[in-house]
């Protein structure tokens, strides 16, 4: 298979997936191609999440982006981790952060020293090693030399969309308001040829992106791809958004507060919070949902509460035919690790480094399928662990999540870190400092560490993690308050 060259190229919907790929694609390829981006209030994401992870500052630079602008524009905070209230029991809490903790030698990663400074009682708790956990806890921030400080941000994601869309436009793309009708595709290719509006407006493509959210009205409506079910893996099917007022000062970090059912997050931006119930419908109503989540709502109301139902699972193909699915349309995974618009990032930047240009063939598509594929299957799993490694047995969906069956790969990664507390990269996967964390976090330790350890006295060990703690704390020190950083460097 191999179409002919690539001119136009025509994205169906708009949301952060639409314009995250339309200021990509226009900035970074656009001199040398026709863009189109189709947009209506009927073509839309779900849009539960706001908080992202740091992969995104990659994009900014690739588009050049101004930090200090963007978080204007967005209303933005900063985000230095995930904060899980009740996840590994009733009343324990730990902090996931985003930065690497303490320091590894060539043959045994950070965490064999700490097992072993635990056993002997002189290592302290395993986030005490992170600075950014540190710093987080501090509800402090600043930009450290070497970017010393590993970051995301919390984002207002409508106000994102717009600024997108004017750096898109400035760079050719062209807008067009719209409901799609049709979608008409090409006898003999099967390829997509044109999209029919309801206006009658027909817009023809040689390579289309569907960012049309869960409708997936191209890559299923027309091309039937199929879907793959992760629902017994990943239970929770619906979600509540209701923004509020802010009546406090913005902490740096996400909060993931666990509830009977699911979990309930608190992400705060500049001017307000933004919150939202995850739960799985096989034990709760939506009525009942909502009533816990308006009771633990902190601050005035000022959107009503929307109430969103899902599926989650992966689209069997991301790329078929002419057709990239990029955002809610090629699957959804909770918003549970803020991951929603890493992979978005992804599929975009994949289908820059691999653009047919000179026209699509199959072995473009076999690849970016199958990195894809990757991609989501891991994080899918980064997930799950938060749900099937617990000691929660309170209530029957907490018991379900306990002893439901995992995947293989899971289950092999959970098994070598308990018996060895070994951890391994794989392919380039996103996920590194982070599997310790949350598999500690969530109350899972290894039950032996590496020899090498032993090359240090138990004198030696303590000086060595002593040292690591004193540097972060001293540290966090000298950092401001975030609210005082974000008043100094971008306030909106």
């Amino acid at each position: 298979m191999k179409t002919n060259k690539i001119q136009k190229v025509v994205i169906a919907g708009g949301g952060t997936a639409g314009w995250m790929a339309a200021a990509a694609i226009s900035k970074l390829l656009g001199k040398n191609l026709d863009i189109t981006l189709v947009e209506s209030d009927d073509i839309a994401t779900i849009g539960v999440g706001e908080a992202t992870i740091p992969t995104l500052q990659y994009f900014h630079q690739l588009l050049n982006i101004n930090e200090a602008e963007f978080l204007k524009a967005t209303h933005g905070t900063f985000k230095l981790g995930i904060s899980f209230e009740g996840w590994r029991d009733v009343n324990e809490d730990y902090l996931h952060a985003f930065g690497v903790t303490g320091k590894d030698c060539w043959a045994a990663g950070f965490q064999h020293f700490w097992s072993k400074g635990r056993q002997k009682g002189i290592a302290s708790d395993f986030g005490d090693y992170c600075l950014e956990k540190v710093t987080a806890s501090n509800e402090k921030f600043t930009h450290l030399p070497n970017n010393g400080l590993n970051y995301a941000y919390h984002i207002d994601a409508t106000r994102y969309g717009k600024f997108l869309r004017k750096m898109s436009e400035e760079h050719g793309t062209k807008r067009i308001e719209g409901k799609i009708n049709q979608v008409n595709m090409d006898q003999e290719s099967g390829n997509i040829s044109s999209l029919t509006l309801e206006s009658g407006l027909v817009i023809e493509g040689d390579l289309f992106l569907d960012c049309t959210g869960q409708r997936a009205l191209l890559i299923e409506g027309a091309l039937h791809t199929g879907f793959e079910d992760w629902s017994h893996w990943l239970p929770c099917d619906s979600a509540i958004a209701v923004q509020t007022k802010s009546t406090e000062a913005p902490k740096p970090y996400t909060r993931s507060i666990a509830h009977d059912f699911g979990w309930q997050w608190r992400i705060p931006l500049q001017n307000r919070v933004g919150n939202g119930m995850v739960y799985c419908s096989k034990y709760v109503s939506d009525e009942q949902a909502l009533a816990v989540l308006e009771k633990n709502l902190v601050g005035e109301k000022i959107t009503e509460p929307r109430v969103i139902k899902y599926r989650t699972g992966t689209r069997r193909k991301h790329w078929n035919k002419n057709c990239v699915a990029v955002g809610l349309s090629s699957g959804f995974l909770e918003p549970l690790e803020s991951t929603s618009i890493h992979l978005i990032q992804q599929s975009i930047i994949r289908l820059l480094r691999m653009f047919p240009q000179d026209g699509i063939v199959q072995s473009d598509i076999d690849e970016f399928n199958l990195q894809t594929k990757f991609d989501t299957a891991t994080t899918r799993d980064f997930i799950i662990l938060h749900y099937s490694v617990t000691n929660r047995k309170d209530t029957e969906f907490w018991r379900h999540c306990r002893n439901m069956p995992i995947p293989d790969a899971l289950a092999h990664r959970l098994k070598l870190f308990k018996e060895t507390g070994r951890v391994f990269r794989k392919n380039n996967e996103l996920f590194d400092d982070s599997w310790m964390q949350v598999m500690i976090g969530q109350g899972l330790l290894p039950e032996s560490y590496h020899p090498i350890v032993d090359n240090m006295s138990d004198e030696e060990l303590k000086r060595f993690l002593d040292h690591i703690k004193a540097n972060i704390d001293n540290t966090v020190k000298q950092l401001l308050p975030h609210d005082a950083f974000i008043d100094r460097f971008c306030k909106a």
